[in-house]
């Protein structure tokens, strides 16, 4: 069932039910008002009755009779009965529609009046007093034309409301259809949005309403997927041509060994080189697939307590052994008492990761292959600053190096592939930290790396 069609029949169903209920409202009044001025007519009836039989001026039962029959307001189906103060009938105008016993007589010399309704047939009981003599007086009837206007009424009532009814459901499907028009543009907007038009935005209306939301909630996932798939692009094209470069060099080193006569010593030069461009295939390679199994989702991630100031001089040791001409000075100062305080929630093997990268690279623009490390812990945070005295990055390139593959014009002379400090940045963020970078000609590059504690 489409919105649409569930919207009008719910807005159909409500309105409909208010008018039935309204409906019933007024036929149940209407009723009791029938009722009521059924019972007033009955009441004066037998008071009336009583009066001229057995009051001060009487006339005989059998003239009251020929008068009753004659008159013209007379009630459908009248009946008269009269008891004494003995229980005895003294009067009944004959028809026989009507029966009482004993019990309903006590009712009315208990409450001096009382309303019964048998069948269509509406009694009133009253207590009239004559002198000491005290009689019941029964008068009932059938209320023939109120019983036809309320039937009029009913029908009046229901033909109204299903009038209504298909009103309203008419109405109901049309304003639905053009409340739900913005949903439907944007349902034909989308299907228009392929792989290969991710350009392509949904209007978003007034801007205002929940409609408006929806489409401002999807451009911004369809920019979210646009740029995915511009990253997915780039990272293809870009890691092609990374991995193109050793693959030709290995290629032609080996076909030239192939079809020369080297020297030994030659040849072993040739193996070396071969070794070399394999290395750099290598670390090319699981540079790749870090950066494409880092996701920035947290909940990819097993997050456990980690020292990162044990971290950081494991980092340095190992850094050390790869690069043994590097120098890495590590300044600590106002440590916490509590150990407690250097830690932070984190993967020790991506964490590691990060740190190394922002080392090496320190060695590496360093013209002196040295690196100054300095560990600030704060108050809910943990700072990490990795500063070298090399090159100063452009100002205008430094929104781009955090993006795969990219490469400042200082690192022309430095090998690199431009990915260690994308997946760096990737690694901090997934953490929720953040990792900043200052470079100034005279004062160097400094990474700062932003990292919450564990206890904040």
């Amino acid at each position: 069932m489409t919105i649409r069609t569930r919207l009008t029949l719910l807005f159909t169903l409500v309105v409909a039910s208010l008018l039935g209920v309204f409906c019933w409202v007024i036929f149940f009044f209407a009723e009791m008002h029938r009722k009521q001025e059924f019972y007033q007519r009955l009441k004066a009836e037998a008071f009336t009755s009583a009066g001229l039989l057995f009051g001060k001026a009487t006339i005989s039962p059998e003239l009251f009779k020929i008068l009753d029959r004659n008159q013209l307001t007379v009630l459908n189906e009248e009946e008269l009965i009269i008891y004494n103060y003995l229980d005895q009938l003294v009067y009944e105008s004959g028809t026989d529609y009507l029966t009482v016993d004993k019990e309903i007589l006590g009712q009315v010399r208990l409450q001096k009046e009382l309303r019964l309704r048998r069948g269509d047939r509406e009694i009133a009981g009253v207590l009239f007093a004559s002198g000491s003599n005290r009689f019941v007086v029964f008068a009932s009837g059938v209320d023939k034309y109120g019983f036809s206007k309320q039937r009029n009424l009913a029908l009046i009532l229901s033909a109204g409301w299903l009038l209504a009814t298909g009103i309203v459901f008419i109405a109901g499907r049309f304003f639905a259809r053009k409340a739900l028009e913005p949903m439907t543009r944007v349902i034909s907007q989308v299907a228009a949005i392929s792989a290969s038009r991710l350009e392509l935005r949904v209007n978003e209306g007034n801007g205002k309403d929940e409609i408006a939301r929806l489409a401002r909630t999807f451009n911004q996932m369809l920019g979210r997927l646009e740029e995915a798939f511009r990253l997915q692009r780039a990272f293809v094209s870009n890691a092609s041509h990374e991995m193109r470069t050793p693959l030709t060099s290995i290629t032609g080193q080996i076909e030239v060994s192939l079809l020369t006569d080297e020297e030994p010593g030659e040849l072993r030069a040739t193996l070396q080189s071969v070794l070399e461009d394999v290395r750099h295939l290598n670390r090319l390679t699981n540079g790749l697939l870090t950066l494409a199994g880092v996701s920035i989702d947290e909940a990819t991630v097993s997050l456990t307590p980690l020292r990162l100031d044990e971290l950081l001089w494991v980092v340095r040791s190992d850094l050390l052994k790869m690069h043994p001409s590097c120098t890495v000075r590590v300044e600590m100062a106002d440590l916490p008492e509590k150990e407690g305080d250097l830690s932070i929630p984190g993967s020790e093997t991506l964490i590691k990761t990060a740190l190394f990268n922002l080392m090496e690279n320190g060695c590496k623009f360093s013209p002196d292959h040295a690196v100054r490390v300095q560990f600030q812990p704060q108050q809910s945070h943990i700072l990490v600053a990795f500063r070298n005295y090399g090159p100063a990055i452009p100002t205008q390139e430094l929104p781009m190096i955090f993006k795969p593959f990219h490469r400042g014009t200082n690192a022309r002379h430095i090998s690199g592939h431009g990915i260690g400090l994308s997946l760096t940045d990737r690694i901090i963020r997934l953490h929720r930290g953040s990792l900043q970078v200052d470079s100034a000609d005279g004062t160097g590059t400094t990474f700062t790396v932003t990292l919450p504690r564990l206890h904040n």
